[in-house]
């Protein structure tokens, strides 16, 4: 019943896998001027967003230059799966496994770019061999950081999501430019403390102008 029940999560993570992937992003779009100031803080879909996959998301910036932006949405809860469905079964030995298979973790959506790969967004105190900063919060991406929360030595908060949020060179400014997205600080408390339906409505009740 359990394999069963696992083949089953499988093809229902692939399906959205597929059908995330196959809605790509307009080829045509509006340009803007570049905001140094998007980095290291909450994007924020306003109720004029027209895609469907972020309507009411919120994005935590990681990276924006002239050349693009990149973010990983942290309010759209996939559901819990076994922690075994994201280890490489080559890492692990068959008696870990099952280890694993019993331990259920929640998993966010967290773009529509590459959403085989995970990302660990997690508290500042852990550290691993991919680990990196990014002020309020880190990421780390590697299957050490997964076995260290099954022994209960991982970050003391942390998100796993699938995938992430990429833009063109100009592309957000464009669609910041339409209104679609707003700034706010980027907070660790939303992120990590609060329930995810009350995410957006609090990140949005602390949105500015940017810069």
């Amino acid at each position: 019943m359990k394999k069963l029940l696992g083949i089953v999560v499988l093809g229902l993570f692939f399906n959205l896998y597929i059908s995330v992937q196959a809605q790509d992003s307009p080829k045509n779009y509006l340009k803007g001027k570049f905001y140094s100031s998007v980095k290291d803080n909450f994007l924020i879909a306003t109720k004029k967003m027209k895609d469907d996959r972020f309507e009411k998301t919120v994005v935590a910036m990681i990276e924006n230059d002239e050349n693009g932006a990149w973010g990983l949405v942290i309010n759209k809860p996939l559901g819990l799966i076994p922690l075994s469905f994201l280890v490489d079964p080559k890492l692990s030995t068959s008696e870990k496994r099952k280890e694993l298979s019993e331990v259920n973790i929640l998993v966010f959506w967290g773009g529509p770019v590459e959403t085989k790969n995970f990302f660990i967004v997690h508290s500042n105190e852990y550290q691993s061999e991919t680990t990196k900063n990014y002020g309020a919060i880190s990421i780390s991406n590697d299957y050490n950081i997964l076995f260290d929360i099954n022994e209960k030595r991982g970050p003391e908060k942390s998100l796993v999501v699938l995938g992430y949020s990429g833009w063109g060179s100009g592309q957000l400014e464009g669609e910041m430019k339409k209104d679609h997205w707003i700034l706010s600080d980027l907070n660790p408390d939303i992120i990590f403390e609060m329930d995810n339906a009350e995410k957006w409505i609090n990140a949005i009740k602390n949105s500015f102008i940017r810069l």
